[in-house]
């Protein structure tokens, strides 16, 4: 079992995966609503992810779901409190929901027409 941090911007990781202690910090916006482990996912850094899983690698993303969706350079910039630590799969989900949710919001109408 291997609990490397990444390659960059490990100060950062370390920071946010200490204080989330190393477990993914999703509460259900996944879909899921980790409810065998009392509301949040279970996926800890280094271990496994189910019986035939492979080996969790957590990731430092933002921590609103919306904010997913902000271009890489300004999601890097986001401060330490507005970011999470989040397990591939729960990761993945929710952007994956987020994107769903702003394709399905209607366009703004202009307030001139």
């Amino acid at each position: 079992m291997s609990t490397r941090p990444p390659l960059a911007g490990v100060a950062l990781w370390q920071t946010v995966t200490t204080a989330a202690t190393m477990r993914c910090q999703c509460t259900g916006t996944c879909g899921v609503k980790h409810a065998k482990s009392g509301g949040r996912c279970d996926r800890e850094h280094g271990g496994w992810a189910g019986k035939h899983g492979r080996v969790v690698r957590l990731t430092v993303a933002p921590l609103d779901p919306a904010d997913m969706l902000l271009p890489p350079h300004r999601a890097a910039a986001l401060p330490p409190e507005r970011l999470a630590a989040w397990c591939p799969v729960c990761h993945d989900a929710t952007r994956t929901s987020a994107r769903r949710q702003v394709r399905a919001e209607p366009p703004q109408a202009d307030a001139l027409f």
